[in-house]
């Protein structure tokens, strides 16, 4: 309503403007509302992400919704402020930005008066102080040209003499990219799982045309520079005392048959954080082209220890030649009987879970203490109740339907007891065998992303490259500065009797020592 339609009368005026308030009032009700109401399924989906273990959904799947609803609830909330009176004080939002890293640059800008003169006395004015706020800002990754200039030089007293510097080794001979970008593009693919077709659409937008096969060559490359680190890594892992193992499915295209095969991806993990162990983490993937037992026999040739497993069967070959212990997973035992607990009424796998929730209430409370103290404790609190607990489980099941789920349940854990309890006299190993789960989901992401691998060799290659990447994550190692570097030393000529000093946790100690000094 412009002014020149408003009446005259005041009786009219002031109706209008109780009508007028009344309507805001009603729209902030309900813009208020509907915030709540959004911030009570964002609580729910905390709940669900950080509560108990048997509350939690599929993290990748959370995150996503988790997004949706707050970009929702920022958009009310600015509509709200936009509502208000314009001299209405704005409430503080309750964001967590912590302080911007010092380590980024700063460019200055001063929003100052265009007159410093006194609108009282029109005398000059002092700087007295000043407000100070800083913004986080980006530049879009932008491209350069490297160019390298070799001049010749010739002698004019000797016929034919010619010097010239020789060129710098590169990655890819004869190739357009520095080591750093198809660092780049690796970590683009393998950690931030951007397939190399996407990665081909944004530098299509800054100018740079690269054809997909083309970032797939250089990847691929890139690979074959890093295999003898994996297989240096691998070793490493062979010679540790303990590891986990787990695999997943890696589908693989298959031109003869025009569709996908199931490959398997490997892990095998080394984390002795939660006793606070000597050895830095690490984890190798090998790819395989199928699940059958004797892949892990080959992978873990000469290993000798603890390996910590799931129930797949294909691991009993290992200790079945005594040289390997199976340690096996309690998380792997209560997910059956959540199952069927979340399923409706079940008092027996409702029991079931409570008790195996005691001993994972212990575990919380020794994690991070030595390996001898956590084995003092599992032997004073964790052994009774398990005896306990498999004591209860066979009189369970010499009472239920044989055929039952939950049969089913009590029988998988009870012919796994020996694995099982291992955990009790052994204070390095864990109750469950999550550690190497949590290296697996990385790949699942970037599985849902590429959807396949397009051979065996890219399997491969995928296993080579986030073997490398993940173990950086678990070292805290930047993977980007580490690939870079780790090329740029392959490709000088880095002797390889020395490819320990690349292995990411070394290349990080020596980082930190050079900046030190």
């Amino acid at each position: 309503m412009i002014a020149d339609d408003l009446p005259t009368d005041p009786e009219a005026l002031r109706a209008l403007l109780i009508t007028e308030r009344a309507r805001h009032a009603e729209e902030i009700a309900r813009i208020t509302h509907e915030r709540d109401r959004l911030r009570a399924i964002i609580h729910e989906l905390q709940r669900h992400r950080f509560g108990r273990r048997s509350e939690r959904l599929d993290p990748d799947q959370l995150a996503l919704a988790l997004e949706d609803i707050e970009q929702t609830v920022a958009a009310i909330e600015a509509a709200a402020d936009r509502a208000g009176p314009p001299d209405r004080p704005r409430a503080r939002r309750k964001i967590n930005r912590g302080a911007l890293p010092a380590h980024l640059p700063r460019i200055e800008i001063v929003v100052d008066l265009p007159d410093a003169t006194c609108p009282c006395c029109a005398g000059k004015m002092y700087k007295i102080g000043e407000d100070v706020a800083e913004r986080l800002d980006v530049m879009p990754a932008q491209f350069r040209v490297l160019v390298v200039h070799r001049p010749r030089y010739a002698c004019r007293s000797c016929t034919g003499t010619v010097v010239q510097a020789p060129a710098p080794p590169r990655l890819i001979e004869s190739g357009l990219p520095t080591e750093a970008l198809v660092a780049h593009v690796i970590i683009a693919k393998y950690a931030d799982h951007l397939p190399l077709y996407r990665q081909a659409q944004i530098y299509a937008r800054q100018g740079v045309d690269l054809d997909r096969s083309t970032l797939a060559d250089w990847v691929g490359r890139g690979a074959w520079w890093l295999r003898p680190l994996h297989a240096k890594l691998l070793a490493e892992l062979r010679a540790s005392p303990k590891l986990f193992a787990d695999e997943t499915a890696a589908p693989v295209l298959d031109p003869g048959r025009g569709r996908t095969k199931t490959g398997q991806l490997w892990a095998y993990a080394r984390d002795d954080r939660p006793w606070s162990g000597p050895v830095p983490p690490a984890v190798a993937y090998v790819y395989a082209p199928d699940r059958k037992a004797v892949r892990p026999a080959a992978h873990l040739q000469g290993f000798r220890g603890i390996l910590q497993v799931d129930g797949y069967a294909g691991y009993r070959a290992l200790a079945g030649a005594g040289q390997v212990e199976l340690a096996f997973c309690w998380s792997h035992v209560r997910r059956p009987f959540y199952e069927i607990a979340a399923g409706g009424s079940a008092p027996i796998a409702t029991e079931a879970l409570a008790r195996i929730t005691e001993l994972y209430a212990i575990e919380a409370e020794i994690r991070g203490r030595s390996a001898e103290e956590r084995r003092a404790v599992r032997q004073e609190k964790s052994k009774p109740l398990v005896d306990s607990l498999k004591t209860w489980m066979e009189a369970q099941l010499s009472a239920v339907s044989q055929k039952s789920t939950i049969a089913d349940a009590f029988r998988y854990a009870l012919t796994r007891w020996p694995g099982l309890s291992r955990f009790l006299d052994d204070g390095r190993i864990e109750i469950d065998s999550n550690i190497v789960e949590r290296t697996i989901r990385p790949l699942a992401l970037n599985r849902k992303n590429a959807l396949f691998a397009g051979s065996d060799g890219g399997g491969e290659h995928w296993a080579i490259l986030a073997s490398l990447i993940e173990t950086c994550k678990l070292n805290g190692v930047d993977p980007h500065a580490y690939l870079v570097d780790v090329f740029t030393r392959l490709v000088a000529g880095h002797p390889v009797n020395r490819l320990d000093e690349l292995l990411p946790w070394s290349w990080a100690a020596a980082h930190q020592t050079r900046r030190a000094a």
